[in-house]
């Protein structure tokens, strides 16, 4: 069988059923795709074409990040809740914003709101930018009459989840550049200073000690071969990423992996029930019926081994069953979550018991991740003093030797 294409995104312009021009872009895997979901909202496209990759943005402007979409959240219910029509705060923070990208895509919502198109319809022309459950909550607040309340919710959500993404990927990054550094400084060293010693070390006429041999034997490769090393490196990172791109079984091996590590482990768990439990209950709060819910939560719990249990237990819902019991037979949620479920449950206030466990465990991961930081300080120390270290000793161990002898 043929693997399915991956999803790319297509810039569109076309005309609704009143003849009003709009534009906007679209996830999907073909340009056939696109014009049949414009037909389907009702819009006859006139122009449909892959949007450019650029690394930099277009002609070196920034792209859009999630913070970007968290800081308006909170403008646009700011305004609404200071009384000002959502047409005009949609110009007042497109004409703010430091993000010409940014600028662009609001002045393009606010011309399909002022076209009489819905603000949900208007964000939906943005995938890649507001999610399925930014437009179910702003949907849901359109319909309720409650547009306002629901923004700043949306603003609260989009805070929180962008506050823990942060923190995690604090903790994960700092290590990884020290390592990186320790590789290039590693590299330099036997590149560059190494041979130094090396050519000292010709005119002693005795044999190195085993240590030093190896020293000089590695850096002589890494100066015929640094290429293959190198390549090797990138090829292997080029891979994990277009495997990770394209394989659901790899990520979800990896996702499993990454929840069984030590210490990362229990961060990513905590992490992946804070964001399920504070998703749930913004869309609860919201009036957004259970099953339906579910289905958003999925996607925002950010590990694929979360995602198919919340998925389970949206059928198990869909056919009766409490929500406390799904948790319970998913195997993947601590009691004390479970039991504030089920408290929940029999007082009707669902809601704010998962608004509580939210708070609870972002306050756990902010903790985990301070923890870790304090544990990794003198493990990158230790590894840095091993590496850089490990290379001075060596190429002194045979002067010291002569010393000794002498």
């Amino acid at each position: 069988m043929a693997a399915t294409s991956a999803k790319v995104i297509f810039l569109w312009e076309g005309t609704d059923s009143k003849g009003n021009r709009s534009k906007g872009e679209i996830s999907a895997r073909t340009e056939a795709i696109v014009k049949a979901e414009l037909r389907r909202q009702g819009i006859r496209p006139i122009k449909v074409k892959k949007k450019p990759k650029d690394l930099l943005g277009s002609f070196g402007q920034k792209p859009i990040v999630p913070k970007d979409i968290a800081i308006f959240s909170r403008q646009l219910a700011t305004m609404m809740g200071a009384g000002i029509p959502l047409v005009q705060a949609f110009d007042i923070i497109g004409k703010g914003h430091e993000k010409p990208a940014m600028q662009d895509m609001l002045a393009t919502i606010k011309a399909d709101v002022e076209g009489g198109s819905t603000l949900n319809e208007g964000l939906n022309k943005f995938p890649l930018q507001f999610d399925e459950l930014f437009c179910n909550l702003v949907q849901a607040g359109e319909h309720a009459g409650i547009l306002e309340e629901l923004l700043n919710k949306i603003a609260e959500y989009k805070e929180k989840t962008e506050s823990i993404k942060a923190k995690i990927k604090k903790a994960l990054t700092y290590p990884i550049a020290v390592l990186v550094i320790a590789l290039i400084v590693t590299t330099i060293l036997l590149m560059f200073v190494v041979p130094q010693f090396e050519s000292l070390f010709s005119g002693f006429g005795a044999d190195l000690p085993a240590f030093t041999q190896m020293v000089v034997e590695l850096s002589e490769f890494m100066q015929e071969s640094w290429w293959i090393v190198f390549g090797i490196i990138g090829g292997v990172i080029f891979g994990i990423m277009q495997v990770k791109k394209r394989s659901r079984k790899f990520n979800h091996f990896i996702d499993r992996m990454v929840l069984k590590l030590p210490i990362i482990g229990d961060i990513m768990n905590k992490a992946a029930i804070a964001r399920f439990a504070r998703t749930l209950s913004t869309m609860s709060a919201a009036g957004v019926p259970l099953v339906e819910a579910l289905e958003s939560v999925a996607g925002a719990t950010g590990n694929i081994v979360y995602s198919e249990v919340v998925l389970q237990m949206r059928e198990q819902v869909a056919t009766g069953v409490q929500l406390q019991q799904t948790m319970r037979n998913a195997g993947l949620f601590p009691h004390m979550v479970v039991q504030m479920v089920a408290i929940g449950e029999e007082a009707g206030s669902v809601e704010s018991m998962l608004a509580k466990v939210a708070d609870f465990y972002e306050e756990e991961v902010d903790n985990a991740v301070d923890s870790l930081s304090s544990l990794i300080e003198p493990l990158i120390m230790a590894v840095l003093g091993v590496l850089v270290g490990g290379l001075i000793v060596a190429m002194y161990l045979p002067i010291f030797m002569m010393g000794s002898v002498f």
